[in-house]
């Protein structure tokens, strides 16, 4: 033990070792807690090495641990249990003991990528792992050596004010082989029964790290509720040490703590299939990837935003929204076709007048076409607003809105390839109203790859525009009106991630029933909707499609 390396840092699949993020909470090394422990295990010549994070959970059979099924006790043989393990002292002189693992319980539809102990698939979500222990050198069975153990517990919600997490970092930032701790909230991994944290220094090793609601420094009880670990092993796409996932315990973990209480490896009975949450837009990523343009707005007339998508083959459907930031099946309005291929930008608004939303379109032949309260019977006939030329086949963007204190949806932003923003108000079914030069031709405005509006200030106000810039800036312009833009509100600093946003459209997909709800498609085919935006705050984040299905 005093020579141990950690297993988990080296083998590529559990939490490498990155650098820290600035900004962000970091966690404090202590001298740890009798509730929590690392494991070592026979590997090889190597000799002995320390692996993931356990935790005792309080059994009627007082000898059940908790880590995560991604570190793999149940393939490697030999494993002992440390708990409050004391880096240096010999077996004889940790505080607790060892403690031999015999039977290590995963739930079978954890479902490893090839080559790997961890993925990204829906089965991250049962990323837990009990295994029951032989008493220690001294015939204790673990609870009574510490003297407690932690409840299992299903929360209620992913947004915890409060969770500490408790775990052993790798050797090569962790040389004195201490516990780490950090008290944080945690949110939802979207799209997955998973929560997330932000805190620093949690390297390989904390694989299994249990999530406490009631932590306290010495204490012999608690109440659990999840352990780190899940998509890609509990990390981020980037491997990061300041975001870690953590399972989310339910009635599948609860099964599993159940069958480790009984001795019983195999399920009473055959397990469904594990699909994870469901998709909130149906079909999978390799489908979205084929989205080119998207719009939305209330095209059913039941005040729920809709989303209509016009698919690189030329195929227009739409999905209409449950109000709840979910969408129902889609219905074709046009099969695809190579009209409709020539589409360049959309936008909606309830230009026609009849309180039923309407679709505009710029073509590549610089024609801007309207279709008048298209619905899931269809798109109906086009009405067109202005012939084909020159003058709006340099129309970059264009974005439906409220911009002149009226009643409805009736005007249109226009962003222009020199740079110029334009805003029509008064759209009709045969007119483009009065035009209203808002910049004139810009450099910086040039810039602009996405321009989009919705109402993400006060109800009554003009509506907000919002820009993604060629860098992944995303501001907003609240209340802007036919007088001009309003003030730069910043949402995002330049980032890669923004940066290849794919399509985006504003909407009102959720019960507030206000246009604040904005919905990216990202280049793997992969969706989020960013719930409750305002001018200041880029709303929490929710998967519509998840990637790699």
């Amino acid at each position: 033990m005093a020579n141990a390396r950690p297993l988990d840092a080296r083998t590529g699949g559990m939490r490498p070792m990155t650098p820290k993020g600035a900004g962000v909470p970091q966690g404090t090394f202590f001298k740890g807690t009798p509730l929590v422990g690392t494991f070592f295990g026979s590997d090889g010549p190597t000799g002995t090495d320390w692996t993931c994070t356990g935790s005792v959970i309080d059994t009627p059979v007082r000898d059940v641990i908790l880590t995560a099924a991604h570190c793999g006790l149940g393939i490697h043989a030999n494993y002992v249990f440390v708990p409050d393990f004391v880096m240096g002292a010999a077996p004889d002189k940790q505080p607790y003991g060892i403690f031999p693992v015999q039977q290590v319980y995963i739930d079978p539809r954890y479902t490893p990528d090839p080559g790997s102990h961890t993925t990204k698939g829906p089965t991250s979500d049962l990323d837990t792992a009990f295994a029951t222990l032989a008493p220690n050198q001294n015939g204790q069975q673990v609870q009574d050596a510490v003297g407690g153990g932690l409840t299992f517990t299903e929360p209620t919600t992913y947004d915890n004010p409060q969770v500490t997490v408790v775990g052993y970092p790798g050797y090569g930032h962790n040389p004195n082989g201490s516990a780490i701790k950090c008290t944080v909230p945690t949110t939802q991994l979207p799209g997955f029964r998973q929560m997330s944290m932000t805190c620093g220094g949690y390297y390989g090793g904390v694989s299994g790290s249990p999530w406490i609601t009631d932590y306290a420094d010495g204490a012999t009880s608690g109440h659990v509720i999840g352990d780190l670990g899940g998509y890609n092993g509990g990390g981020n796409d980037s491997d990061v040490d300041y975001i870690s996932y953590g399972t989310y315990f339910g009635s599948d973990a609860a099964a599993l703590l159940a069958r480790a209480v009984a001795g019983t490896q195999q399920p009473p009975t055959p397990l469904p299939p594990y699909t994870g949450l469901p998709p909130k837009l149906p079909g999978g990523a390799a489908l979205w990837k084929h989205a080119k343009l998207l719009a939305s707005g209330d095209f059913t007339g039941d005040h729920h935003g809709d989303l209509v998508v016009v698919w690189d083959d030329g195929e227009v459907t739409l999905y209409p929204g449950d109000g709840n930031g979910g969408f129902l099946p889609e219905k074709q309005l046009m099969a695809p076709n190579a009209t409709w291929k020539q589409a360049v930008t959309i936008t909606s608004g309830d230009f026609a007048g009849n309180d039923q939303y309407d679709l505009m379109v710029r073509w590549a032949d610089g024609h801007l076409g309207l279709f008048p309260d298209v619905g899931s019977s269809g798109l109906g006939h086009e009405t067109v607003l202005a012939k084909p030329g020159p003058v709006w086949k340099n129309a970059a963007q264009i974005a439906g809105g409220r911009f002149h204190a009226g009643s409805y949806v009736t005007d249109l932003l226009v962003r222009w390839a020199s740079g110029e923003v334009d805003v029509y108000t008064g759209v009709g079914a045969n007119t483009l109203g009065t035009r209203h030069q808002l910049l004139a031709a810009n450099a910086t405005w040039r810039s602009a790859t996405s321009v989009t509006a919705g109402r993400f200030g006060a109800a009554n106000a003009d509506w907000d525009v919002t820009v993604r810039w060629v860098d992944g800036e995303v501001d907003v312009y609240p209340a802007t009106s036919q007088s001009g833009l309003g003030p730069q509100h910043r949402l995002l600093n330049p980032n890669a991630r923004w940066k290849s946003a794919a399509a985006t459209t504003v909407g009102a997909y959720t019960a507030d029933t206000s246009a604040d709800d904005i919905l990216t498609r990202w280049p793997d085919g992969s969706a989020s909707l960013f719930q409750d935006t305002t001018p200041a705050t880029l709303g929490s984040e929710q998967s519509l499609v998840l990637p790699g299905t």
